[in-house]
């Protein structure tokens, strides 16, 4: 019989596969087939699986080719997912016996509707039990020539060659590895704490009272980083008292509420998480208004803000790539849709969904709402705009596209000395993985002349 885990791994990522051209992500495949799995345990492993499979997909695929003999795209899809699954159990989860990894491998492929490709899945995975794990794999370069580290980087540790070529570009040899060795970590579980409704010194003892052990963030006030336990089965998650945000996430939200005062709307708000630490961080006074574009994100919103004790806070649904039905705003957070290139180690299968023409797309679109916000501010007003990208053109170089062509606005000095540490010369906001173990995220001030 095949471990329940196993088989919501494999659903999973056989959905995301075929309807990445579609939008669909792994995290909404996995949360459609973790949901048919009883045993708590086995639910995390399905994740643990899932989002391995995809963390190694390239070292996984090169091993694969290299024990079978075949390129990887003569492989039948499901034989290939079910390889991949096995493949990164016998490599990376060795607690599991290497039988019982044989086994599911070969009856998944059955169960798929591969009967045939089912000797083939029994054959490789043999041969490599007798074999090396590492076939086909290029070692660590013991040299400081460019493309051998590009190998190295895009196959054993399976980044896109052109994500890896940019950062060795940028940052070096030594940066581009540390940064893909960062993303191949499992990410921390941290929550915000909603300090509208309890302290924080509060909920992390309520949350130890429920078996659920934390440790304070290490720069996002307010965040606390799991050790132990599942938060959302506590009585503080249900009753919106805490939520899951990512670290960076909630520092780019607190330097916004430091930054920003009176009037301020929250213009790509969904599904709400800066939303709440501007609620709650904000300047005594603020009023704030919260919108986005998809009725859906709309929807979602207002589900997250009501759970939050939130419910106060004025939901607009709007295309601020259209315009905002709104003047005289004082201020604005443009936390814009992105390739979300940042977060590769929380969503490790965006680095192969993202291809680098997406970038000037995007970009396109951030000029736009970046242009059509400003257009909504006051004199004196101000604006954040932030993002979860790595590369350039969704960062700075919009910033100077619309500083450009916007003489009126200007960059404000980013102030507080918990954002300090990551300031740079040109006075925007940056986090990068090499350099501060955090997601990669982006952020500047800008302020209408008055």
């Amino acid at each position: 019989m095949i471990s329940p885990a196993r088989w919501a791994a494999f659903q999973a990522l056989r959905r995301a596969t075929l309807a990445q051209q579609d939008g669909q992500d792994l995290a909404s495949a996995l949360a459609e087939t973790r949901g048919q799995v009883q045993d708590v345990r086995d639910r995390a492993l399905a994740t643990e699986l899932a989002l391995g499979v995809e963390r190694w997909r390239a070292e996984l695929d090169a091993i694969i080719a290299a024990s079978s003999g075949r390129t990887i795209d003569t492989i039948d899809a499901p034989a290939l997912l079910a390889l991949r699954l096995a493949v990164f159990q016998l490599k990376h989860l060795t607690r599991t016996p290497p039988h019982a990894v044989l086994n599911d491998a070969v009856e998944l492929t059955r169960l798929a509707g591969a009967p045939r490709a089912a000797g083939f899945v029994n054959a490789v995975l043999r041969g490599l039990l007798r074999g090396s794990l590492d076939a086909g794999l290029p070692s660590r370069p013991d040299t400081r020539e460019s493309a051998a580290w590009t190998r190295y980087l895009t196959t054993s540790l399976s980044h896109p060659e052109w994500l890896v070529e940019r950062w060795i570009a940028r940052h070096g040899i030594e940066a581009a590895e540390r940064w893909a060795m960062f993303n191949n970590e499992p990410a921390p579980l941290t929550v915000r704490v909603n300090t509208r409704g309890i302290e924080t010194g509060a909920a992390r003892a309520a949350l130890a009272a429920e078996d659920v052990e934390t440790e304070a963030g290490a720069h996002a006030p307010h965040a606390l980083t799991v050790t132990h336990g599942n938060p959302m089965s506590t009585a503080l998650y249900r009753d919106g008292l805490i939520a899951l945000m990512d670290e960076t996430s909630q520092l780019v939200g607190a330097l916004a509420a430091a930054h920003l005062g009176g009037v301020v709307l929250d213009a790509c708000a969904a599904p709400g998480g800066k939303t709440l630490v501007l609620a709650c961080d904000l300047p005594a006074g603020a009023r704030l208004i919260a919108a986005d574009r998809r009725p859906r994100r709309v929807a979602l919103l207002r589900r997250s803000l009501a759970r939050y004790g939130l419910a106060m806070v004025p939901v607009l649904q709007h295309d601020l790539a259209r315009g905002v039905p709104l003047r005289d705003l004082d201020g604005m957070l443009i936390d814009a849709p992105c390739s979300g290139l940042g977060t590769i180690r929380r969503d490790p299968d965006i680095r192969w969904r993202r291809e680098p023409a997406d970038l000037a797309v995007l970009a396109s679109t951030q000029r736009a709402l970046l242009a059509q916000g400003a257009a909504a501010l006051r004199p004196g007003g101000r604006l954040v705009y932030s993002t979860c990208s790595s590369e350039p053109e969704e960062n700075e170089n919009v910033v100077s596209d619309f500083l450009s062509a916007h003489p009126a606005f200007a960059r404000v000095p980013i102030t507080g000395d918990r954002f300090h540490p990551f300031v740079e010369v040109s006075g925007d906001f940056r986090t990068l993985p090499h350099r501060d173990g955090l997601e990669s995220f982006y952020a500047a001030v800008l302020e209408r002349s008055s």
